[in-house]
């Protein structure tokens, strides 16, 4: 099996502390090519979106690709909803899942993976206030601990 080339363009860093992660799926996207051309350049925003399911198809909601400068007339709403590429049990199990109370479909990245736009979606559900301050005193314990195993402090 080939090596695959990621490279990731876009990361939404506060989903890991606003949300529980569940499952992580990795979906492809419907866009135009300068969308592709603009992503391939970096001009791509997560931090506001989110993925919904309507009538048995996966969308993404808010995010934001900027205009490509070269595109002219062929360029896009940059806040459109697109369209996400999975397979058909995916979507059902994704429907189960949203279907619960506090569950809902968060964009963790979007990379370019063998040339191609992907996204990565997780299901997961909101932390309350003390869960998110419970994981900022764990992360200062580990800094700590390993600024005092560091060999410079022996």
């Amino acid at each position: 099996m080939a090596k695959e080339n990621v490279k990731i363009i876009a990361k939404n860093r506060k989903a890991r502390h606003e949300y529980f992660i569940e499952e992580v799926y990795e979906a492809g996207i419907a866009l135009t090519g300068t969308e592709v051309k603009s992503i391939r350049q970096g001009k791509v925003n997560i931090k506001e979106s989110f993925a919904s399911i309507d009538n048995g198809e996966a969308y993404i909601n808010g995010m934001h690709i900027s205009p490509y400068e070269q595109g002219n007339i062929y360029n896009k709403d940059p806040l459109r909803k697109r369209k996400l590429l999975l397979h058909k049990r995916e979507i059902r199990k994704l429907i189960g899942y949203t279907s619960q109370q506090g569950y809902s479909l968060v964009p963790l990245n979007v990379y370019l993976k063998n040339g191609l736009v992907k996204l990565e979606i997780a299901i997961s559900k909101g932390k309350k206030l003390y869960d998110k301050r419970q994981d900022i005193a764990k992360r200062d314990a580990q800094r700590r601990m390993q600024k005092h195993m560091s060999p410079k402090n022996y």
